[in-house]
C-alpha cells in the first residue's frame, strides 16, 4: 500500500502517528508516538517531534528543530533552523516532572526564527514573528515582532512578514501585499475589504 506522505528511509516514525497527505519528512528525523501532523507539511533533517505534538497544515519545520510534548502549531507556522521548545519550567535530571508539562500554542501563520528558544506555557499570536536567537518567555500578541534575550517587542509585522510602519491615523500598508492594518489599544488587526 502506498503512503500519502513521503518519509526518507532514515526517518523513524513510531506507532500511532497520523501524518497528512503530501507531507514530506527528511533525513534522520524522529516522529514519536501519538503525533498528529497535518497535510502539505515540510519537516527538515534531524527534527524531533515528541509524543502527542499537534502540527497543523502547511507547517514548515527546518533542520534540527525540537518540538516537545505539549506544543501545538496551527496551520502555516514556520519553525526556523535549530529552534527549540521546552515543556517544563524547572527541569532537573533526577526529578521526574512529566506530569508538569506546560502547553505552548503557536497560532496560525506565526514565524519562529533560527535558534530561537520558546519557554513553555505561552502562546505566540497569529502571524507573530520571533527573530533569530530570541528567547521567548511570555505571550506574544498577534502580528507582533519579538527579538532578543529575553525577547521584547520591536514592532509589528504584516501577514507577508514585513515590518509595518503606522501613520499618525494608526494605519499601515504591507509593501508586498498592499493589505491594510490598523493599530488600536496596543493591538494590530488587518482591515478587511
Amino acid at each position: 500500500m502506498e503512503s500519502s506522505f513521503f518519509a526518507h528511509e532514515t526517518t523513524v516514525i513510531d506507532p500511532d502517528c497520523l501524518i497528512g497527505k503530501g507531507t514530506r519528512i527528511w533525513h534522520f528525523s524522529h516522529i514519536m508516538s501519538g503525533c498528529i501532523i497535518g497535510e502539505q507539511c515540510s519537516i527538515g533533517q534531524n527534527v524531533v517531534i515528541s509524543p502527542e505534538v499537534r502540527i497543523g497544515n502547511r507547517v514548515k519545520i527546518q533542520n534540527n528543530v525540537s518540538v516537545y510534548t505539549g506544543v501545538i502549531c496551527e496551520d502555516d507556522v514556520f519553525l526556523g533552523p535549530s529552534a527549540v521548545f521546552t515543556n517544563v519550567i524547572n527541569p532537573r535530571s533526577a526529578i521526574v516532572r512529566k506530569d508538569e508539562f506546560k502547553p505552548t500554542l503557536v497560532q496560525k501563520g506565526a514565524t519562529i526564527g533560527a535558534n530561537a528558544t520558546i519557554v513553555c506555557g505561552i502562546s505566540i499570536g497569529r502571524f507573530a514573528f520571533v527573530g533569530a536567537g530570541a528567547v521567548v518567555t511570555k505571550n506574544i500578541p498577534d502580528y507582533a515582532l519579538f527579538v532578543g534575550n529575553p525577547a521584547k517587542q520591536s514592532g509589528w509585522m504584516s501577514e507577508y512578514g514585513h515590518k509595518l510602519k503606522f501613520n499618525p491615523e494608526g494605519t499601515a500598508v504591507c509593501p508586498e501585499s498592499q493589505e491594510l492594518y490598523r493599530i488600536e489599544n496596543g493591538r494590530v488587526s488587518k482591515i478587511n475589504d
